[in-house]
């Protein structure tokens, strides 16, 4: 692979953007794959087979050819409302993912350094902590602190920016509540229905590590329905 290509990879992955890299295993000759107007003669003949390797986020070798493509897919952004227990499990779980986990919570003696080391920490309230984000339709947002005044303008901020995965923890009165509330505030029945509550798939687990299972579960389950 030429080196002009390597330090092209190496810089679309520090700015965390999706690509492919197409190879022809018979003479070596690679390409970055972003859009179709990047492959060149050598990739030509095979373009559609390429793109829906590229665009179904496949890795693998095309039938009857030697091509093999191999796709980079961005992470995931996971917005985590409450820096609670289960957040923390949340966290040991989404590490071995394509998630990039953010962590909101104006509470310094749950939301430290100490409890989530090297993970990206916001100690604000969700309305100020989202102005620090760049979120959009391919956003999670997982609420579990319990507490309408943190959780509830989380929800609303997904809602109106049509995050993909919107879940809340809490009892199903917890959550009928929190539907009600929202209802005053403006919300359509169709957007309150999006949100997961309660979060999670139904595996029976009652402890922090089992719940956190169950939302990490349904956040995949999820991500793979877009």
């Amino acid at each position: 692979m030429k080196q002009e290509i390597l330090k092209n990879i190496i810089e679309l992955k520090r700015q965390k953007k999706e690509f492919a890299i197409v190879t022809n295993l018979e003479n070596g000759n690679s390409t970055i794959l972003q859009n179709d107007n990047d492959l060149d003669n050598d990739f030509i003949d095979h373009k559609d087979q390429i793109m829906n390797f590229y665009k179904s986020k496949n890795n693998g070798v095309i039938d009857g050819t030697n091509i093999f493509v191999e796709s980079y897919v961005r992470p995931i952004k996971v917005v985590i409302v409450g820096a609670v227990h289960i957040a923390q499990y949340l966290v040991d779980f989404a590490k071995s993912l394509n998630f990039e986990i953010s962590i909101i919570d104006p509470r310094g003696y749950f939301a430290s350094e100490k409890r989530f080391p090297n993970m990206k920490i916001i100690n604000k309230w969700p309305d100020e902590a989202f102005e620090e984000l760049d979120t959009n339709e391919n956003t999670a947002l997982i609420a579990l602190t319990h507490d309408p005044k943190i959780d509830d303008p989380a929800l609303q901020y997904g809602l109106k920016n049509k995050f993909y995965y919107i879940g809340a923890l809490g009892s199903k009165k917890t959550h009928a509540n929190r539907c009600e509330r929202l209802k005053e505030a403006g919300f359509t029945e169709e957007q309150i229905d999006s949100i997961h509550g309660p979060i999670g798939i139904k595996l029976g687990g009652k402890s922090a590590p089992e719940i956190a299972l169950s939302i990490i579960a349904q956040l995949v389950s999820e991500t793979y329905k877009k």
